[in-house]
């Protein structure tokens, strides 16, 4: 029988919420095409992570550990995901489009011959649907390839919940190859704040902020609500924050409970990135910018004495 193949991303032990997202849309998928729903978890003593999935009921989890696989390496991983691919006979072979999706799975692709889609957001049954032109056109995709490879936009997606049934695990011994490249360090931005991406609030700032060091209003707020801090591309560009934080079509997909911008005009990359969060906040003191045309709530105000005003409020109800 042919098998739906999802690859888990996962970070320090845990799985990325990306992951359940994706995992939705390939529970819907494996429906329509009457095939079994597997996971590959790849790593090195990860065997912890398939042990949290198995209350998702999905047929089978794979589990290919060793100690070469500890850092996520395009060469090393993708070779592992394209056997065990032709292993589980699967057609079709998914992950969530974030960065590691986006490195792995082309060369996946090439190494099974398959047609590929990028950024995936459903399936009718017959046809592959995907965004264009961040987010303002659709277009509809046929694969003509036996198997279809492709990174799934998590953002379109709830979160997958677990079934009640216990999925099995199978430990596969899949030979690494040696490679031309070695992984020296990763070096990231460390935050006791949440990552966007995972983040149930996260607020940004944009152009308007005019500095670096007025991202302390973000911040301040950020922390009242326990959330995450983000950005648009220009105050990226202007150097007043890393890249680490930018929103966008270039930058991370969220789609937070909450998304509070703040001095940002709404450009269409921007838009791309979050304009499936669940309720918007806008900030701005141009009442034509495109940011209030998606927002469900805006404000036409100088955010320099809105936001600490919002902040002060927001201390008083809290005490």
């Amino acid at each position: 029988m042919s098998s739906v193949l999802l690859v888990v991303e996962h970070r320090n032990g845990k799985t990325k919420t990306a992951t359940l997202n994706a995992l939705t849309f390939a529970e819907q998928y494996a429906e329509k095409c009457r095939a079994k729903l597997c996971l590959l978890i790849i790593g090195k003593e990860v065997k912890d992570i398939a042990e949290s999935l198995r209350p998702f009921g999905v047929d089978m989890i794979y589990l290919v550990e060793d100690k070469s696989l500890e850092n996520c390496m395009a060469e090393t991983w993708g070779h592992v995901i394209a056997e065990v691919a032709k292993q589980c006979d699967a057609i079709f072979i998914g992950m969530n489009s974030g960065t590691t999706g986006r490195n792995l799975m082309p060369r996946v692709a090439a190494k099974l011959g398959a047609g590929m889609i990028t950024d995936l957001i459903d399936f009718d049954g017959e046809y592959f649907i995907r965004e264009m032109w961040a987010g303002n056109a659709q277009v509809t995709l046929a694969v003509e390839t036996p198997i279809t490879v492709a990174t799934i936009q998590g953002t379109a997606f709830a979160t997958a919940q677990p079934s009640g049934e216990e999925s099995l695990i199978t430990l596969l011994e899949i030979p690494v190859p040696e490679t031309k490249t070695r992984f020296l360090e990763m070096k990231e931005t460390r935050s006791d704040r949440p990552d966007s991406t995972e983040a149930r609030v996260v607020v940004s700032g944009g152009r308007g902020m005019k500095g670096p060091e007025n991202f302390k209003l973000v911040e301040e707020l950020t922390d009242l609500f326990g959330g995450a801090v983000g950005a648009s591309r220009a105050a990226v560009d202007a150097g007043w924050i890393s890249n680490d934080f930018q929103v966008g079509q270039t930058g991370k997909n969220v789609a937070p409970d909450l998304y509070v911008a703040i001095g940002i005009s709404g450009a269409i990359q921007h838009l791309a990135g979050m304009k499936n969060s669940k309720v918007i906040v806008a900030i701005n003191k141009d009442e034509d910018a495109p940011i209030f045309e998606v927002a469900d709530v805006g404000l036409v105000a100088d955010l320099f004495k809105t936001v600490p005003e919002l902040v002060e409020s927001l201390k008083n109800e809290l005490k």
